[in-house]
Formats: C-alpha cells, sequence, structure tokens
C-alpha cells in the first residue's frame, strides 16, 4: 500500500469514508514528509498544532455522517492567501512579521468543508517571476531532477512551492494563483494537474494582489479528479468581492465521464513559435493524436492576435501592480525602514520600498508608473487595453465556431536548472510566459495536465483552454487526456 502522504485527494476521501483511515492518519503522514523535505524549501510555515486541532474535528465530523469530499484533506496553502493569525508574507521582505486578522475568502471556503491546513508554502515575491526565484525566503527546489544530474531545476513559479509540494508529496494538494500562467506553468514543470478557472469563479478577496483584472486563484492537484474535487469547495459567489461571479457552482466531479466523442478541439497554429523545444513539440502532436483517438474532431484554428500577448500583459501586470503595491509604504504594516536624524516620511517611504521590494517587483512597479505616467498613458496603458479586447475577441470568435476548448503547450521547454536564467534579459524569462497570458487577459479557464517526459527525463505539460464558466466540460476534456497519456512518472525521493 502507498504511503498515507502519497495518495490523491480522492483516494484519501474514500478511505476515511470507509474508516480505514483517518484525517489524524494523513495529516500526521503529510507533516512528516514535510520534516523531511526541508531541502526543497516548499514549505515556509508549518503550522502542525492548526493541523492536528482541524484534522481531530475533521475526524468528528466523518463520525458525525457530515462529511464533504474535502473533509480531513491535508492541505498546502500558497503564501498569497491570508489565513487568520498565520505569517502571510507574499514572500516579500516588505510584509515580514504581517500576521492577518481575517481570512481569505477561498480559504474560508476549504475550512468550511473540512479540510486541513498543514503550512504556508513558497512562491515567487508577490507572484512575480516564473521560476521561485525572487521569493524572500530563498527559491523553491523541484523535487525533479534531469537524467545523470544533480542539479537543482526550478519548479516553476509562481506557485512553485505549491508545485513542488503537490509533486513531492508533503501535502495532498494546495492553492495557487495564476496572474499570466503561475498554476499551469509550475504544475506541468513538475508533473501535477494545476486548474487556472474562470475569471471571477474564485474569490480574490484575502489573496494579497499582484494584478486585479488577472489574478485568479486555483487548485493545484495531483490529478484532474482532485481538481475538480478541489475547486468545487474553493469556488462560489463572494458578495465581499466585485468581480466574483454570481453563479451556481456545478458538480464539477460528475462531469468526469472521460467521453469526448464529438467534442471539436481547436489547435492554434499561432502557438507553434520560435524556440518551442523539439520534446514539448513533440508532445502536443502527440496529445492531439490521443484526443483524436478518444473521438473528438481535431481542428487547425487561429488566434491573430497571440503575438502580441506577451507586451499587452507586461504592460497591463506591472501598470496594475504598481497601484495595488503602492499601499506597503511602512506606515500600517510590515518592514518600515531605520530613519537616520533628519529625514522625514518621504525617507521612510522610499527606504522602506528599497529595502522591501526585491529588485523584480521593483523593475515591474517602475515599468508599471511608466506606462501610467501623464504623456505615456494614452500610448501604451489604453492601446495594450485595446489589445486586450482583440485577443479576447479572438477567443470568442473561435468558441462560436463551435469549438468546445483548445489543446496547446502549457509552457515552450522543460523547467530548467536553478540559476540559468540569472544573467539573462528579463524578457528571456518573460517569454516563458507565451502560452499561458493569453487566458487571463481573456478571462478564461485553462488547465495543465502531465503529459510525458523531456528527453532529458523533466515533466512536460500540456494545456487545455475552455469556455467562460464551462469548468466543467473543461475538466472531462482534460480527465480524458489525462486516461490517454495515462502519466504516472514520481520524481526519485532524492532529498529524504
Amino acid at each position: 500500500m502507498m504511503a498515507l502522504n502519497e495518495l490523491t485527494i480522492a483516494q484519501a476521501r474514500d478511505l476515511l469514508a470507509k474508516g480505514e483511515v483517518t484525517s489524524a492518519d494523513l495529516t500526521e503522514a503529510c507533516l512528516t514528509a514535510i520534516e523531511s523535505a526541508t531541502t526543497l524549501n516548499a514549505v515556509t510555515t508549518v503550522t502542525a498544532d492548526k493541523a492536528r486541532e482541524m484534522a481531530k474535528a475533521a475526524d468528528a465530523r466523518i463520525s458525525a455522517g457530515d462529511a464533504t469530499a474535502m473533509t480531513g484533506i491535508p492541505l498546502g496553502i500558497k503564501d498569497l492567501f491570508a489565513v487568520e493569525d498565520v505569517p502571510t508574507q507574499a514572500a516579500s521582505n516588505i510584509l515580514g512579521g504581517f500576521k492577518p486578522r481575517y481570512e481569505s475568502t477561498v480559504t474560508r471556503n476549504l475550512w468550511a468543508s473540512g479540510a486541513v491546513m498543514l503550512g504556508k508554502l513558497n512562491m515567487d515575491e508577490f507572484a512575480m517571476g516564473s521560476s521561485n526565484e525572487s521569493s524572500a525566503y530563498g527559491p523553491a527546489i523541484s523535487p525533479w531532477r534531469e537524467d545523470g544530474s544533480d542539479a537543482a531545476i526550478t519548479p516553476g513559479g509562481s506557485s512553485g512551492g505549491s508545485a513542488a509540494a503537490v509533486a513531492a508529496d508533503l501535502c495532498l494538494a494546495a492553492t495557487g494563483t495564476d496572474t499570466g500562467g503561475s498554476i499551469r506553468q509550475p504544475a506541468a514543470f513538475t508533473g501535477t494537474v494545476g486548474l487556472k478557472p474562470t475569471y471571477g469563479r474564485c474569490s480574490r478577496w484575502g489573496i494579497v494582489a499582484f494584478a486585479s483584472s488577472l489574478d485568479q486563484a486555483g487548485p493545484m492537484t495531483k490529478t484532474v479528479r482532485d481538481a475538480a474535487i478541489m475547486l468545487g469547495a474553493m469556488a462560489g459567489h463572494d458578495p465581499m468581492d466585485s468581480t466574483s461571479a454570481d453563479l451556481p457552482v456545478p458538480d464539477f466531479e460528475a462531469a468526469l465521464t472521460g467521453d469526448i466523442r464529438g467534442k471539436k478541439i481547436g489547435i492554434p497554429r499561432e502557438y507553434r513559435v520560435e524556440g518551442m523545444s523539439a520534446s514539448v513539440d513533440t508532445l502536443w502532436a502527440e496529445g492531439t493524436a490521443k484526443l483524436r483517438d478518444a473521438g473528438a474532431e481535431v481542428v487547425d484554428i487561429s488566434l491573430p492576435h497571440t503575438k502580441h500577448a506577451l507586451p499587452t500583459y507586461y504592460i497591463i501586470a506591472p501598470a496594475e501592480a504598481s497601484s495595488n503595491l503602492s499601499r506597503y509604504d511602512g506606515v500600517k504594516y510590515g518592514h518600515r525602514a531605520t530613519l537616520s536624524a533628519g529625514e522625514g516620511i518621504n525617507d521612510m517611504y522610499e527606504k522602506t520600498r528599497a529595502e522591501g521590494f526585491g529588485p523584480e517587483v521593483q523593475r515591474r512597479v517602475m515599468l508599471g508608473a511608466y506606462v501610467l505616467s501623464a504623456g505615456y498613458y494614452d500610448a501604451y496603458y489604453k492601446k495594450a487595453q485595446r489589445v486586450r479586447a482583440l485577443i479576447k475577441q479572438d477567443f470568442e470568435a473561435v468558441f462560436a465556431d463551435g469549438v468546445d476548448a483548445i489543446l496547446a503547450p502549457a509552457t515552450p521547454s522543460p523547467a530548467w536548472q536553478l540559476g540559468a536564467m540569472k544573467s539573462a534579459d528579463p524578457v528571456e524569462m518573460y517569454l516563458q510566459d507565451v502560452f499561458t497570458v493569453t487566458l487571463n487577459l481573456a478571462g478564461l479557464p485553462g488547465i495543465s495536465v502531465p503529459a510525458g517526459l523531456s528527453s532529458k527525463g523533466l515533466p512536460l505539460g500540456l494545456q487545455l483552454i475552455g469556455r467562460p464558466f464551462e469548468e466543467a466540460d473543461l475538466l472531462n476534456t482534460a480527465y480524458a487526456l489525462e486516461q490517454a497519456t495515462g502519466f504516472s512518472a514520481k520524481a526519485d525521493k532524492w532529498w529524504t
């Protein structure tokens, strides 16, 4: 029998229902795994006492016959989610020591379902990055390694700690957030499943903001079924979030029939970009063939404004970040710089932000302030918003033509060694988001499904893009892809 921390949510739920394991058993197995995996630097705060109390309550709830599908399931929480009285730092020095007196809606929903919190997970600072190297905690490390190498590999970003923790079986699942691919890219890099729901499906209230019109919370899990189960607990209308969709939450798991006969799957020609690795290109072709063999109709489609997506994203996202991060000034909470004699409040603002924000955050805040400044607002920000509308219209036209889902790579390459991009132009790192940012700009749901290994033995993922608020149908197509690829590879536990 596999170790308890290696179970999926669905497997654990079934064993809990039968009384063959307890939530306390699952929780202790995960806490032990976390203790032996400090090398990965995936978990930043362990909430062992809280986890044990929640597990005890979950077991009582199961005994009383009041369990949900998530009752008793131990989870890791990305450090972007506010959890009451638990350090919430967004991996930034400027929020050092901050413990919120409130709970994010997503985590409140999870706790209401009976889930158990193991601790907080590493991430890029304020979710800005694609490799988890901008974290104030230091980089998270992927449990995967290239064949024949001991070099540390990035788990991706910004939800790199979540991806690493799930892939290394430190938790049964984790929360993530996706602003430009920060759930889907690390999932692809670690052989896990990452679901970005439609914008508005999960509340943003209580999640530290990066770019408010792009951010969306979602589950990071071991299987598509687990993603369906966890999304059902996370989602729901929230009156405290004005962008939250007032729509019923379907039974996502019930939609997983695996039958995609007659579904029309689009293959976007513009996603065949220069520099895409041969392994990814081959995997895409194989995934296309597998969906066709499963009964889907595969058609070529065009998304003509895709080539403008990256520059559009890297105008809009920094602009919103510069506004959101203006609240961190050392006055009300978090880090405050020490002033010398004669220095005033402006000096405090400048020194606090210089000391508290890392280089990547500073870069994006400065870029955002620039594109919003007088004389440049019309030339950059307003033009980017118009292009964003055109990108959204591209998807609307494709779906209006009867396409049910779009298949594309999740990333242009496998994961790389930590430090490999250190001396590169920042734009090279930004290019890693080429396949993912379009969904955030259009507000669409997307899911990364592990589908194979690179020539060096690292995981590769394929991405499915769905119609807005049709996550149930998207999850079913992803389930069919998962079944067809049969991916089951796991990283060797070199860190234990």
